[in-house]
């Protein structure tokens, strides 16, 4: 997978490093999908996308259909300085269809067979755009999160979280200043679609950056409580149980109210682990085969209210199972403790 060779012929856009797209990447720790960053570029100009020298093709996915490729920048503007470019073809928009049928500037036979042809369609550029999600510059650190590992099932007792996982997670220097600025309002005010301001029992609700908001096909909104030092499910006790049924209940309606999606299609889970340890909600349409939805990552918070109910120390006793990549530090702790 080594290259070297100019990007600018695949590219339609490009986004620059922001603080929204940390808070993007630290939500798509292990996923393959990507997300739109702000438009606050590295320069006036934006990123030198056509001065970018692929290096080596990091991790593909023909499902997701997204490529991350290690890229390099060598011209006055920024001499051999590491970039991730991530590419992502963009869903079809039902609206654009019947320009795109039109439009299209060429229409190559591929095979013909009775009643069935297959072909190569081409379009013009505005109708064949690819979302591209740029880190730089990129660290090592960058570059290894990217790249695709094996991946391993952990078993966590309430004591290895005790004795492991919390231990790390208070050793690690995990920066949740981002989170404080939405719900300070610092950054990204004008992206808020509802808030209950209650310090104790009330959220921000805000659409993720890996949904673009022009269809619904892959709506994905995250909630994130206003209370601070609640890292993730193994901190919820039934004290909790206010907060959580206020954005089930709320942000529930404010969905439904603001974008039209009928509540009944919505998937509404919380990650473990996740990838930040403030305690957010995400929220997506059920339809859409969203990253991080799988079962040994999501819970539905249907079923963690359930649980609390039942016993307010249902998460503090309970085994909880999650996936750990080969490079995570995490994994090693647990291997050190013999448990892998």
């Amino acid at each position: 997978h080594a290259h070297n060779f100019p990007l600018s012929h695949l590219l339609h856009k490009a986004m620059a490093e922001s603080p929204s797209l940390k808070r993007k990447r630290e939500e798509k720790e292990d996923e393959n999908g990507t997300a739109e960053s702000q438009k606050e570029g590295t320069t006036a100009g934006g990123f030198p996308l056509a001065e970018l020298s692929v290096r080596r093709v990091l991790r593909e996915s023909a499902r997701d259909k997204t490529i991350f490729l290690h890229g390099q920048v060598t011209s006055a503007s920024g001499d051999g300085t590491d970039a991730v470019v991530i590419l992502e073809k963009t869903p079809f928009q039902e609206e654009n269809i019947s320009e795109l049928l039109k439009k299209h500037t060429k229409m190559q036979l591929q095979m013909s067979n009775d009643i069935y042809s297959t072909y190569h369609l081409y379009l013009p550029p505005e109708l064949n755009e690819i979302k591209t999600t740029v880190v730089y510059p990129a660290t090592e650190k960058h570059l290894q999160k990217y790249l695709r590992r094996e991946v391993y099932l952990i078993q966590e007792t309430g004591a290895d979280y005790k004795t492991i996982t919390l231990p790390f997670i208070e050793s690690q220097s995990f920066s949740i200043q981002w989170v404080y600025n939405i719900l300070e309002k610092k950054a990204e005010a004008d992206r808020i679609v509802y808030e209950n301001p209650d310090p104790s029992d009330g959220f921000v609700l805000i659409p993720d950056l890996k949904w673009d908001q022009k269809q619904l096909d892959d709506l994905y909104l995250i909630a994130i409580c206003h209370r601070r030092g609640i890292k993730s499910l193994r901190d919820l006790t039934a004290e909790h149980l206010p907060l959580l049924k206020n954005i089930a209940k709320e942000g529930k309606e404010a969905i439904v109210k603001r974008f039209g999606a009928a509540g009944a299609q919505l998937r509404v889970y919380l990650h473990y682990q996740p990838s930040y340890y403030h305690l957010h909600v995400h929220f997506t349409a059920l339809s859409y085969d969203a990253p991080g939805t799988s079962v040994e990552r999501a819970h539905l918070l249907s079923d963690v209210i359930d649980n609390l109910e039942l016993d307010s120390h249902y998460y503090q006793k309970r085994t909880l199972t999650f996936a750990l990549r080969a490079d995570e530090p995490l994994l090693k702790k647990f291997q050190e403790a013999g448990l892998v």
